[in-house]
């Protein structure tokens, strides 16, 4: 089978599906990304030991709704050869399918690499993008699996949330961009499809003579407008915050209320600033 039908494969299941409470958004408490990790581990090691004690009758049970459906955490399981025995999730449309040769939204050839990992070194974890059932979303998935026998069983959680080394990559990678050739750096700050937007983590750029954007990685609407007049939720104008700090020193950082463009919920937001010529760059990270 091909990737594409693969692909329209899933699709289909994910379109057709009955929903449970599981797949609603309200099945799990809201976790940070750690804690999500955590609980993808456990239920790991529970899958593990079923497997062990049970061997290829557990395959059943991780396919069907109890203990092994934790709110977006499921278990999958595969075989050295690629093929989907076992799903409690999206990827159960895939069942019985040989989807080692399947690809991610980015191109990646994951399941062959987990099928490559558990090889070598028995268990490990690896990230790419996925489908998620909770909000319909294709966001980063990391996923730990480990090999029993001749199978891999693995589990994974949504971790949209990226990190503060990661804002702080992208700010660095942006001011350099900015140095470099600051009107082609706007354009690729403002290309929705571009490689400065990762997941929640887009730059902005607000010129520090008029105060109006120059890029926004999430709203190129912006452009040209006046930050002067704009407000989070609570009511703070967040870019004469911005620009006060910068009036005395190169860096600074900002946390306030802002709306998360993956989750499109009100979350905290950490914004590291920095000064670039005559501009405020900034990028932001989101906390729950």
């Amino acid at each position: 089978m091909s990737k594409f039908s693969l692909a329209a494969a899933l699709c289909l299941a994910l379109l057709t599906g009955t929903p449970s409470s599981a797949q609603t958004p309200d099945a799990a408490p809201s976790t940070t990304d750690a804690e999500a990790a955590t609980q993808a581990q456990k239920l790991l090691q529970r899958a593990v030991r079923a497997y062990q004690q049970n061997g290829d009758q557990a395959l059943a049970a991780f396919s069907r709704s109890g203990e092994f459906i934790r709110g977006a955490h499921y278990v999958y399981v595969l075989n050295l050869k690629g093929h989907m025995l076992a799903s409690g999730g999206s990827s159960s449309a895939l069942i019985g399918r040989d989807v080692s040769d399947m690809v991610d939204a980015t191109g990646k050839p994951f399941f062959r690499d987990m099928i490559n990992g558990a090889q070598q070194s028995g268990s490990g974890q690896i990230a790419y993008r996925w489908l998620n059932r909770v909000d319909n979303k294709v966001e980063k998935k990391i996923t730990f699996y480990q090999r029993v026998d001749d199978k891999i069983l693995a589990v994974g959680f949504y971790a949209p949330h990226a990190s503060p080394a990661q804002a702080k990559a992208l700010l660095d990678e942006a001011a350099g961009a900015i140095q470099a050739d600051p009107e082609k750096a706007f354009a690729a700050f403002n290309n929705l499809s571009g490689r400065f937007i990762q997941d929640d983590l887009y730059v902005f750029v607000v010129d520090l003579g008029d105060t109006r954007f120059r890029a926004h990685g999430a709203d190129p609407r912006l452009v040209g407008t006046s930050g002067k007049t704009l407000r989070n939720p609570n009511g703070t104008l967040v870019i004469q915050e911005m620009t006060k700090q910068l009036k005395t020193k190169e860096q600074g950082e900002l946390v306030y209320d802002w709306n998360n463009p993956v989750t499109h919920r009100v979350e905290t937001k950490h914004t590291l600033l920095r000064k670039v010529g005559g501009y405020l760059v900034g990028v932001g990270y989101y906390t729950r």
